[in-house]
């Protein structure tokens, strides 16, 4: 249904992470056809225990396999790290050996059991949720703010519906997979972080006053993020470290991966969003960010992103800092209208940065400059980054 901008190798066996239910199982049968593939899907049961028991069955199996079937799709292979073992000794037996296509919801698990990554011998690639352009024309971004880009939520004909099924992705996957897959030893501390994490996101992580909420450890509160990171159900977006002249924030930023995740998470599904409340441009804002952030990973841009806080409290929202050239400075504002005072933040980071150059992404119809500020409609800002 739609399009997706991930192209996927034909010549090169691949990793393709990415959370539950972005759609890496309709990627990847679309791009390699039933008649040229041996599919393994270990979300079965019959699947995952036959080849849990024993991994050398897949050897065989692919050693033995109709030499038409060139490509072997392995779906959510941290549930058995030990094929990995299997698959590179194909690869370095065999004079041809097939494409491997090996899928997953979570490198934590093939971390943890220090699992073989085949050694550079395959590449690595992230599936998200939708874009705005993969959307196309049925893309709304009011929409996209209350309940997210998850493709089957988002095709959702009825909110009602969508709402439920973001609630059983929280309620399954979140609070049941996640804490049982990071062996987490006090999942009722786990279940009371989750929508603690979610108020908190895109704000300045505190640990030390979730871990008073919570009532386990700083250091716990600090594992739990890195569970959530890990198991790509959120990202860190860290403080900007290039002011020598200017005391700024120490502690990342933590952003939910889809904003319809992150307000099912919060019990805020049923709460209207409204253009011009705070909670309308927190929502804008994520989006952003997350937007931003997939299309730097799927055009393979060596980007970094950070954010920018003074201990006086100006802020911009992105530093985007490319390999070579100038920074950007973004600030995303959800008005249809920002003035002037509204981009304090972009004028203070100016002051060390002259060079840089100062954009706010916001739903206005046409750019305009103010103040060496260049305000322009929000889907602009991707050609400006050149995405």
């Amino acid at each position: 249904m739609f399009k997706r901008r991930l192209s996927l190798p034909r010549n090169k066996s691949f990793f393709l992470f990415g959370p539950r239910q972005t759609g890496k199982s309709t990627l990847l049968k679309k791009t390699f056809l039933e008649e040229e593939s041996i599919y393994y899907d270990l979300l079965r049961s019959d699947e995952y225990t036959r080849l849990a028991a024993n991994p050398s069955l897949f050897r065989d199996e692919v050693l033995s396999r109709n030499k038409g079937k060139n490509f072997i799709i392995v779906d959510e292979v941290q549930r058995v790290p030990q094929l990995l073992d299997e698959v590179q000794s194909i690869m370095t037996s065999s004079a041809k050996p097939p494409v491997f296509c090996l899928s997953g919801s979570s490198a934590r698990k093939l971390k943890r059991a220090q699992a073989n990554l085949l050694a550079g011998r395959a590449w690595t690639y992230h599936l998200h949720p939708l874009t705005h352009l993969e959307c196309g024309q049925r893309f709304s971004l009011d929409k996209a703010l209350r309940i997210g880009t998850l493709p089957s939520i988002y095709s959702e004909e009825n909110e009602e519906d969508a709402h439920r099924s973001l609630k059983a992705y929280v309620n399954t996957y979140l609070k049941e997979e996640i804490a049982a897959e990071a062996i987490i030893r006090n999942i009722g501390a786990f279940l009371r972080f989750l929508p603690l994490a979610a108020f908190e996101n895109g704000h300045i992580l505190n640990y030390s006053n979730i871990a008073k909420e919570t009532g386990v450890s700083y250091k716990t509160i600090q594992e739990y993020f890195q569970v959530l990171q890990d198991t790509l159900i959120g990202f860190f977006l860290p403080s900007f470290s290039g002011s020598a002249r200017k005391q700024l924030a120490k502690h990342p930023k933590f952003y939910f991966f889809d904003t319809g995740v992150h307000r099912a998470v919060c019990g805020k599904l049923s709460v209207p969003l409204h253009p011009g409340t705070s909670e309308y441009g927190d929502m804008f804002e994520h989006f952003m960010v997350c937007e931003i952030a997939r299309y730097i990973d799927y055009a393979d841009k060596d980007y970094s992103l950070s954010f920018y806080r003074t201990k006086d409290g100006a802020e911009v929202d992105l530093i985007v800092k490319p390999p070579a050239g100038k920074l950007l400075a973004i600030e995303i504002k959800s008005s249809q209208a920002p003035d002037s005072s509204q981009l304090k933040g972009l004028r203070s980071f100016h002051q060390d940065f002259p060079d840089a150059a100062l954009y706010c992404a916001a739903p206005v119809p046409r750019a305009r400059i103010v103040g060496g500020i260049t305000i322009l409609p929000w889907q602009e800002i991707f050609n400006i980054l050149d995405l």
